[in-house]
């Protein structure tokens, strides 16, 4: 992470019991256990869904959190069981600026049209897609951003299949200024620049949500949330991947 500087602390959870995801909310069906002390998500199948009602079964689980614009998130990931696709949602608030649980704000349920095209702004990382055959042979990460779903960055994912994952990955987002930067076991995935125009205006603070398509099952430890700021020497340089 050569670009960016941790700064203070703003957050941590360990992620290995029910009392650690109290304050969390879930959205959709989903079940939330704690083998071996990390966070397992899954979905609660249901018999009536058919594959045109899939987004249904999906689900995002918030960290009732609010933090500031500029931060570095890091989490341990391990995909247990596929097919299925993780979201990082990320800076999540209303269109107009509202808290992200305000009253006024349409209920969601886990349907994915409700977080790209309903009544909130936010940033989605896609980190683990094997959902479909396209995203199964080619394994890609995707940056998008709404109001609108709009794909920013796109850039090829290390992470193989779950049969092949040994261990957790640490994943680590960088939102700071107008960048965003997504690194997989300290690996430069990608460095986004937002131009504040092209895809609408620049997002700032919010909360953060795992979201997670069915069947999947995946699990989580050791969140941090930490300020981020650029280092000098890289203030006036292009944002771009340094090994």
């Amino acid at each position: 992470m050569l670009r960016y500087r941790r700064g203070e602390l703003l957050y941590q959870n360990p992620l290995k019991s029910q009392e650690d995801t109290a304050e969390f909310v879930m959205e959709g069906n989903g079940i939330v256990e704690f083998p071996e002390g990390k966070m397992r998500l899954k979905t609660l199948m249901r018999e009536d869904i058919t594959d045109d009602s899939q987004q249904k079964t999906n689900i995002v689980f918030w960290c009732n959190q609010e933090f500031p614009s500029d931060i570095v998130i890091e989490f341990n990931y391990l995909p247990v069981y596929e097919p299925g696709l993780c979201i990082l949602f990320f800076s999540a608030k209303g269109r107009n600026g509202e808290d992200l649980f305000a009253p006024g704000l349409k209920k969601r349920t886990g349907d994915y049209s409700q977080y790209y095209d309903g009544d909130i702004n936010c940033f989605h990382l896609s980190y683990f897609r094997r959902k479909y055959d396209t995203e199964r042979h080619f394994h890609v990460c995707n940056l998008r951003k709404s109001h609108g779903g709009h794909i920013v960055c796109q850039a090829p994912n290390p992470i193989p299949e779950t049969g092949s994952c040994m261990k957790p990955y640490h994943i680590t987002l960088v939102k700071c200024e107008n960048e965003v930067a997504f690194y997989i076991d300290e690996l430069p995935i990608f460095c986004w620049q937002d131009d504040g125009e092209t895809f609408g205006g620049l997002l700032g603070g919010g909360k953060i949500g795992f979201r997670q398509m069915s069947p999947g099952i995946f699990e989580y430890s050791d969140l941090e949330v930490h300020r981020a700021s650029i280092c000098k020497e890289y203030l006036n340089t292009p944002c771009t991947v340094k090994y």
